[in-house]
């Protein structure tokens, strides 16, 4: 069985309490990672990891504390990853309801032949995207490769391989978790969906790590820009991806068909 980790924030006992019985249901351990307040962090803490500057290059909105605390929760379960020589682990936000078929896809993964970096176990509830490939596993299960790798990081399966290079290309960061997750050609780490998703949120599940309270202006035509940019470069790598699958480098695994473009 592999490690579950659950990112919670130490003043959300509720949040934890409800999670906690979720996963009791399905009798499977977890262990709490203590996730980063971005209320709490100084100036000098963010500009450990967030570039300002860099920001306004990549996103179309400066990111909140929230959406900061958020990231750097996410980097510190990978670094337990690495930090324990884990093969995988399972990292859950605190805002999940699990289906029971979690126990076949923990299965399904454990007996995955070619090698992978990430596999979304759930993603935002009513919202849909394209199949470029599709491989079917036990129990009715497909692991698959959308046009586009869905967002959110409510139920997220990463490997050792797949937190090395995240953390490495994660090391300065100036957009939100998930939205870096989705730009492959920067990081390496190519991602895979288990469906059906054995994890979904609550109709009325919103993250109190992210904080969205605070608004921030966007700038509609830099993310127009970005928008177009990014599905150029995602429509070619995930061409290379699905290639991959069929022609797996020995090297590289079939995760990572292409090395990543390094950031100006």
């Amino acid at each position: 069985m592999p490690p579950i980790f659950v990112i919670n924030l130490a003043s959300s006992i509720e949040r934890l309490n409800r999670v906690s019985d979720e996963l009791n249901a399905q009798n499977l351990a977890f262990e709490r990672i203590d996730a980063v307040d971005g209320k709490t962090l100084t100036d000098a803490d963010i500009a450990k990891h967030y570039n300002a500057r860099l920001n306004l290059k990549k996103y179309h909105k400066p990111l909140s504390r929230g959406e900061i605390g958020c990231y750097l929760s996410h980097r510190k379960a990978w670094q337990t990853i690495v930090d324990r020589q884990l093969d995988y682990a399972i990292i859950l936000e605190d805002d999940f309801v699990l289906d029971r078929s979690i126990h076949s896809a923990i299965e399904n993964i454990n007996h995955l032949k070619q090698p992978w970096q990430l596999i979304k176990l759930a993603a935002y509830k009513n919202r849909n995207r394209d199949i470029a490939y599709a491989k079917p596993l036990a129990d009715g299960q497909h692991l698959a490769i959308h046009k586009k790798l869905m967002s959110g990081c409510c139920a997220t399966a990463i490997s050792l391989a797949g937190a090395k290079a995240l953390l490495k290309a994660t090391d300065t960061f100036a957009r939100p978790v998930d939205c870096d997750l989705q730009h492959v050609w920067e990081t390496g780490v190519y991602g895979y969906s288990l469906l059906p998703y054995p994890v979904t949120q609550p109709d009325s599940a919103q993250s109190d790590i992210r904080d969205r309270s605070c608004q921030v202006k966007k700038s509609f035509w830099r993310r127009k820009k970005q928008q177009l940019h990014s599905a150029i470069l995602n429509a070619k790598y995930t061409k290379q991806f699905v290639k991959a699958q069929q022609t797996p480098d020995k090297k590289k695994g079939a995760a990572a068909p292409l090395l990543p473009i390094k950031n100006h």
